[in-house]
């Protein structure tokens, strides 16, 4: 008999964990998909030749500010020349808030992309910037290999 109360109360045990196992699996499949992260990027219009401008981005994944990013790069090219890009890493501020300094040299258009990995997700929208006085002529042309994204911005 006590072999028999010993088999009935493993099989209960097992029974209670096989359901514990269930409810957690339940429970994450009500929860679906979870939600994209957003990456609201900040960069000026314009910026003066030599003086630094800063690039900033607010991540968050619903209501929620997202402080704990795997990576936040901050992509910065001259038109037409992304193969020459520069990559700059992002500083923590607070609240989900992540910046970047950069200074511009040379009259031109730019665009910043910012590349946010966090919580197994990934997103990397893109502006433009106009650093200085280019020419309209000195303008290079698009690189086709450039994203599409951003193009019906357009100049300012």
């Amino acid at each position: 008999m006590h072999k028999k109360f010993l088999m009935i109360l493993f099989a209960a045990g097992l029974a209670i964990l096989m359901s514990g196992c269930t409810d957690k699996k339940e429970e994450s499949k009500n929860q679906g998909p979870p939600q994209p992260i957003e990456a609201n990027l900040t960069v000026p219009e314009t910026a003066a030749i030599n003086e630094k401008v800063t690039f900033k981005t607010a991540v968050s994944q619903g209501e929620e500010a997202v402080e704990d990013a795997d990576e936040v790069m901050y992509e910065v090219w001259e038109e037409g020349a992304k193969e020459t890009s520069e990559m700059l890493e992002a500083k923590m501020e607070k609240g989900g808030i992540y910046t970047a300094e950069k200074t511009f040299e040379k009259d031109a258009v730019y665009h910043v992309q910012v590349h946010v990995t966090a919580r197994g997700l990934h997103t990397m929208p893109k502006k433009q910037i106009v650093a200085g006085n280019p020419e309209l002529g000195a303008v290079p042309a698009a690189n086709p290999d450039d994203d599409k994204e951003g193009e019906a911005e357009g100049h300012h």
